[in-house]
């Protein structure tokens, strides 16, 4: 069968740069790799990306297909001597795409390094006054603690592996179509902590951590609100290798208050007053966040109308200053009157009111 031409195969012009080889390569090897393709003919187009990419990315190589074509690289051809595939480094590529997970030139990695633990996220219930005023709770936990009997490290008998001598990693080589690979991999006695143990710590298994139910009294600060996260430090699961334990966080969820309506640290109360209290203005009892109050509405006030109270809303977050606090007037208009009401709105009506309508008749 006759090879198709390499910059066809990876579906680049001549003039592709290096870069654009490299990622048209990385989209084919993706496609193609047999551990991951289901496609009948998925190894040979593999392996046919495989070879161009070989030859293109290398710039003498390059240079030479494009004068010579095929024949550069075969026994007999212009080229010195036929080129051998089997001899191009691809772990770079493979590690990017797939991890190391398919045996191409993983570095491998030692675990031997200390690590944090696992954060927990929580979410907690407010009342609006929890919320507001803040409070105490406690909060049950389900996490994992250093195991007590081996100091969490997993076994008693300390010493280190005898196969990669404490480095954690081992090198192994595998033989494929294009030639001897070597990768790099967690080694295979001692797991990449770079030790072994005479006895496995029969209480943690070999973890070296074991599972706990944690009760924390949790300081709620006042101000919090639906969607703020309290972040407890080093209450989450153990750590490895002798980390540090991860976190705790803490998202609130804050229930509705029956008058208040909240908007950040400023609060807003609907007033519902009379249409008589409107006209004539009135003082009237309203509660707020620290008490009642006597509010004064003045004569002539109609339904929008805002009274602003500095400093009674709700406190902010990691400060001793409050927000504002907003009474919002709402004028009712009755829908059904009593006969002797209904004749004193009448009687009013026969009085001499301006209803600014003056505009609105010109043109009746």
């Amino acid at each position: 069968m006759e090879k198709r031409d390499y910059y066809e195969v990876l579906g680049v012009s001549k003039n592709a740069t290096e870069a654009e080889i490299k990622s048209a390569f990385r989209k084919l090897a993706k496609k193609y790799h047999p551990d991951v393709s289901k496609e009948p003919d998925a190894a040979e187009k593999f392996k046919e990306a495989q070879e161009a990419y070989a030859v293109l990315s290398d710039s003498n190589k390059r240079s030479q297909y494009d004068q010579f074509g095929h024949s550069a690289f075969s026994s007999n051809g212009a080229g010195a001597g036929g080129f051998d595939f089997g001899d191009f480094d691809f772990s770079d590529i493979f590690e990017d795409l797939f991890g190391g997970g398919f045996g191409f030139g993983s570095r491998g990695k030692s675990t031997t390094r200390a690590r944090r633990g696992e954060d927990s996220l929580i979410r907690m219930n407010l009342s609006f006054d929890e919320a507001v005023f803040g409070c105490s709770k406690e909060i049950k936990v389900n996490t994992s603690d250093k195991c007590p009997d081996c100091s969490g490290k997993g076994g008693h008998g300390e010493k280190t592996c005898s196969k990669c001598h404490g480095s954690g990693v081992e090198t192994i080589e595998q033989r494929t179509l294009f030639g001897v690979f070597q990768s790099r991999t967690s080694c295979s006695s001692c797991g990449g902590t770079g030790h072994t143990f005479d006895n496995k710590c029969s209480k943690c298994r070999g973890t070296g951590r074991i599972d706990v139910n944690k009760t924390l009294e949790v300081k709620i600060p006042a101000g919090v609100d639906t969607g703020n996260r309290l972040r407890l430090q080093e209450k989450g699961s153990a750590g490895i290798n002798g980390g540090p334990n991860g976190d705790v966080y803490i998202e609130f969820i804050v229930k509705e208050h029956p008058l208040f309506e909240r908007d950040d640290f400023d609060i807003y109360l609907r007033l519902p007053i009379t249409i008589t209290e409107a006209v004539l203005g009135s003082k009237i009892d309203v509660p707020t966040l620290d008490g009642s109050i006597k509010l004064t509405i003045p004569a002539g006030s109609k339904t929008g109308d805002k009274h602003r109270l500095k400093g009674k809303g709700i406190q902010m977050l990691n400060s001793h200053s409050k927000g504002d606090m907003y009474i919002v007037i709402d004028v009712i208009i009755p829908k059904k009157l009593s006969k002797e009401q209904k004749k004193l709105f009448e009687a009013l009506d026969n009085t001499e009111f301006d209803n600014n309508r003056k505009e609105i008749n010109k043109y009746l």
